[in-house]
């Protein structure tokens, strides 16, 4: 069985890949010219040259192919050019569907987001894959563009293309080389650069586990049906008081208030404007923070066999890989770091 994955050289698709490599299963990569192949290195895999926004490339990556999955994104919370993010998630979510179909490929498994699902909702209960967003609750261009293309796989579904969609949570542990969001709060406390924190929270999950939930997915997912993959809701506060044991290090006890945040956000982007940089503190991420994103995976554990492992667990991994690989003061080799910064293979997921 030829199986075609998209990110595979980010976060959670570069665990995929593993995992069907575990499972015997032959592998072909989709990678762009520009990208870094150094999270695909000793991986027997079919690297295949293309761009989710150019058709030809697509249909030549597809042929042969029985399942693919589609887990490339391109996760900004800041863009200089919008219009990218949406051309690639939208477009090349749509595009890639099309030809899915007309190729007759079996399988498709869409990696969406538990940002369409985790919105501000009334009542106790937790959002779930019953809950239903519109565009007016997506803050950024990152998840409009994510709640756009979600509605394209399920389109694609209604019209007979067999696309299981997942909305993993917040993953952590080996092998995030931007790092992601999350990844970054872990490595900013590592370095005492986290003095304070924000109300919020996440649900936050074993990449492992995630990439795994992929594969059931696959194997056991209805058409056009969403799952999430995740496991325990957490506070910021009790995330970072789980790392400090881990990492040697004492938690903050500062609250700091969603407007000086917020005002913080807003003072780095226009610094960084006028230095010509990426934000430090992206105003969507802040703004995001508002939130907690809270959910429940119940729908998973029941139709997939899906059993997310312990975060603290996952929490170790993490740390661990980012002292080894340069992300911490003191800590591993600084040519990882700089790996990741020149846009390494973590913007594919």
């Amino acid at each position: 069985m030829t199986t075609l994955v998209t990110g595979a050289t980010g976060f959670v698709g570069n665990h995929v890949v593993r995992q069907l490599l575990s499972e015997g299963d032959s592998v072909r990569v989709l990678v762009r010219p520009s990208s870094n192949l150094k999270a695909l290195e000793g991986l027997a895999v079919e690297p295949a040259e293309g761009d989710l926004r150019d058709t030809a490339s697509l249909e030549s990556a597809m042929s042969g192919v029985r399942r693919v999955f589609h887990v490339a994104a391109d996760y900004r919370l800041w863009a200089q050019n919008p219009g990218e993010i949406y051309e690639s998630n939208v477009e090349g979510t749509r595009r890639l569907l099309e030809i899915a179909g007309r190729v007759g490929v079996e399988r498709v498994v869409y990696t969406s987001t538990v940002a369409t699902i985790a919105v501000p909702r009334h009542g106790a209960s937790l959002p779930n894959e019953e809950t239903r967003a519109d565009i007016s609750q997506m803050i950024g261009h990152y998840k409009r563009s994510k709640l756009l293309a979600e509605q394209e796989a399920e389109k694609a579904a209604a019209a007979g293309i067999p696309v299981v969609i997942v909305n993993p949570t917040a993953p952590v542990g080996p092998g995030d080389w931007k790092p992601t969001p999350t990844g970054r709060i872990i490595v900013d406390f590592l370095n005492g650069k986290m003095p304070a924190y924000v109300d919020t929270g996440l649900n936050l999950v074993a990449v492992e586990d995630v990439a795994r939930g992929h594969l059931l997915a696959a194997e056991k997912g209805r058409a056009g049906q969403r799952y999430i993959l995740g496991n325990r809701n957490m506070t910021l506060k009790q995330i970072l008081d789980a790392i400090a044991p881990i990492a040697h290090r004492s938690a903050p006890r500062v609250r700091l208030p969603h407007a000086v945040a917020l005002a913080a956000g807003y003072a780095d982007e226009i610094f960084s404007r006028i230095v010509g940089r990426e934000p430090q503190i992206p105003v969507e991420g802040v703004k995001m923070s508002r939130h907690r994103m809270f959910v429940s995976s119940d729908r998973a554990e029941r139709e997939l066999g899906y059993q997310p492992s312990s975060v603290e667990a996952a929490l170790e991994r993490a740390v661990d890989w980012y002292q080894r690989h340069g992300y911490v003061r003191g800590h591993g080799a600084a040519k990882e770091v700089a790996f990741a910064r020149r846009g390494g293979p973590a913007r594919a997921a």
